[in-house]
């Protein structure tokens, strides 16, 4: 069977030729689209049993050319850009690749943390982590991983996720909180590991930032739909000292760039996945998930119904 990996922003070269070896191991053929449209993502699929893809848009179209396809992997951990309710009207299983990105997340979320609170090196004094108080908006793989690393910094730490037990927060040394309100009065600095569900899109704006301590800072490395862009632009005028950081550039970024040049820091484009490792290990598990599936119809990772 023939798996189309169509990705406009492509694997590393390495990522590529490990991806290959997996599914023709398993049998399979890969058909590869690299800084492809979506036009030459449909015009390939028409006979695929699988799809690889990162940030690339699988919506009704691609999946109504799709004649033979059976199960899309998203190499990452976010997966709004597949449309679920049609990959299952078409009896398409989707998956994603949890962990994989987790490390390298984690990390910017630091390294983007200690440019902003070292005001970006211009020569004049910052502060330091040590000590300062951290809480992690969704204690997943990434959430985790932000954790071990604030440890690292010395840094306090607490966490909220209703989907986690307060025994398993506590055995990694972190401090459960049990409302988004406790989460943001509680913590200077709040990183954002939320999905954008219909449940958390536009969920955090002006009423959760201004609970925040003085010098407040909110990173966002997970989706710009979650904050609601007008009200973080009313609370960053309303809160002098509050910052905003984050891997998602906002639609209003110009504006806010040019308000509050020293306030925000955005990265040009969403970095959180790109390092070398984490992209191989993102292609190669989607790899092996796309032919366990293709096997016998593995889906432990399975997102839609």
């Amino acid at each position: 069977m023939k798996v189309l990996v169509a990705t406009s922003k492509p694997f590393a070269p390495v990522a590529v030729k490990g991806i290959k070896e997996v599914l023709e191991a398993a049998g399979h053929e890969m058909v590869l689209v690299e800084k492809g449209t979506k036009e030459d993502m449909i015009n390939a699929i028409a006979d695929c049993a699988g799809l690889i893809v990162r940030s690339d848009i699988v919506d009704k179209e691609v999946m109504d050319a799709a004649k033979e396809l059976k199960v899309v992997v998203r190499a990452g951990a976010g997966y709004d850009n597949i449309d679920l309710a049609e990959a299952t009207a078409h009896g398409i299983c989707v998956m994603n690749t949890p962990g994989q990105n987790s490390n390298a997340v984690a990390e910017l979320v630091f390294g983007m943390l200690v440019t902003l609170v070292r005001n970006r090196y211009n020569g004049t004094s910052g502060t330091e982590l040590k000590d300062k108080t951290l809480g992690i908006h969704a204690y997943g793989q990434v959430g985790r991983n932000v954790a071990r690393i604030a440890k690292g910094f010395g840094m306090k730490v607490s966490a909220l996720d209703p989907w986690v037990k307060d025994e398993d927060m506590l055995a990694d040394g972190i401090t459960p909180v049990h409302s988004v309100e406790e989460l943001y009065q509680n913590n200077q600095y709040v990183s954002l590991h939320i999905p954008a569900t219909p449940q958390t899109k536009k969920s955090v704006g002006k009423a959760l930032i201004e609970l925040m301590p003085k010098n407040g800072v909110l990173i966002n490395t997970a989706r710009k739909e979650v904050i609601d862009e007008e009200s973080l632009a009313e609370a960053l005028a309303a809160r002098e000292d509050v910052r905003y950081v984050a891997d998602v550039k906002p639609d209003i970024a110009a504006e806010l760039e040019e308000k509050y040049p020293e306030r925000v820091f955005f990265t040009p484009k969403k970095m959180g996945a790109q390092t070398a490792e984490a992209n191989i290990n993102a292609g190669l598990a989607a790899a092996n998930q796309v032919a366990m599936h293709l096997k016998d119809g593995w889906n432990r990772f399975q997102v839609n119904k």
